[in-house]
């Protein structure tokens, strides 16, 4: 598996635990989801992300 397909899957599994938690457990949830959106939208201008390079440290290829 490669880091970009690891990387969408990472983010949309937190996105959906953070929603699910804003849901079920309390509404302070939208500041994370706000925070892996301000995270997306900084590596796409970027071009940089730091769970890009914590994947590299583990092990997955580009």
């Amino acid at each position: 598996m490669t880091i970009e397909r690891m990387l969408r899957l990472i983010a949309g599994l937190f996105i959906m635990l953070s929603v699910a938690g804003y849901l079920y457990l309390s509404h302070y949830f939208i500041y994370f989801i706000a925070f892996i959106g301000l995270n997306l939208f900084q590596s796409g201008i970027t071009n940089w992300c730091p769970m890009v390079w914590i994947l590299k440290k583990v092990g997955f290829k580009s």
